[in-house]
């Protein structure tokens, strides 16, 4: 199976993507139907361990969706063990030096460009003999989130590390780490012109920047603005917002 976002990002289009807190091959299942250009399985902040992971991914399967993890660190063995199940870009939390940026990718890639261990047990079709291997250096996208001010300080460098192929901006730690109120949809005039300063940097290397962000309405004011990823709060956030107006509409 190509990956699509990369294709995306190869014609200059953005992409859509959905996000999994929940872990449930039946939501995922349900959740990857729905229009998404890729989703991913948040083993950060959500509620998932490997074997939910696993599960996500088999739900996922049938509608033919880019299948990403956010990785709960930047870490060999959990990196290694999400694209043997099958993910097709990792988004890895905190990398702010071009040293954990060089680590990400050394993490993801196969030898010479890195020093993945090799056993795809799901990806390489249950380990059986193909071509996986030959090609998931190529397919696999490897993505550093940029979300403290020591990353901004260091984002030339970060940027400059073979192997990125995009950086995605975690706006409530961002914020944070600036001492500012952590939220997603970010106004702050301060934050923003970090995002233009991150599109203009990715820009010229022709690497693509993604953004997480909590409504569809500021997802497409990103879009516009020049993300290549965005990613609309996560299937919680959604199904909540969702059951909130339909017990409002009936009660009213």
């Amino acid at each position: 199976m190509a990956n699509k976002v990369k294709e995306a990002w190869k014609s200059g289009k953005a992409v859509v993507n959905g996000w999994l807190a929940i872990p449930s091959a039946f939501s995922a299942e349900m959740y990857s139907q729905c229009g998404w250009d890729s989703v991913t399985v948040d083993m950060q902040h959500g509620v998932q361990d490997y074997l939910s992971c696993v599960a996500c991914f088999q739900g996922m399967q049938p509608s033919g969706v880019t299948p990403m993890v956010r990785v709960p660190w930047n870490e060999p063995g959990i990196i290694g063990k999400v694209l043997d199940a099958g993910a097709y870009g990792v988004i890895c939390p905190m990398v702010n030096t071009p040293e954990e940026a060089r680590a990400l990718v050394q993490y993801s890639k196969y030898p010479p460009a890195g020093t993945r261990s090799n056993g795809p047990i799901r990806a390489g079709a249950y380990g059986s003999s193909g071509g996986y291997q030959k090609t998931a250096n190529d397919e696999i996208l490897v993505i550093p989130m940029i979300e403290t001010k020591q990353a901004i300080e260091n984002i030339d460098a970060i940027l400059d590390v073979p192997g990125i192929d995009g950086i995605y901006v975690g706006p409530s730690d961002l914020s944070f780490s600036y001492g500012k109120e952590p939220k997603l949809d970010v106004e702050d005039p301060f934050i923003l012109e970090i995002y233009d300063k991150l599109l203009a940097a990715c820009a010229s290397r022709g690497i693509s920047a993604g953004l997480h962000n909590g409504t569809a309405a500021y997802a497409n004011r990103m879009i516009k603005k020049g993300f290549k990823l965005v990613t609309i709060a996560n299937e919680v956030g959604l199904m909540v917002a969702a059951a909130k107006a339909a017990v409002k509409e009936a009660k009213a």
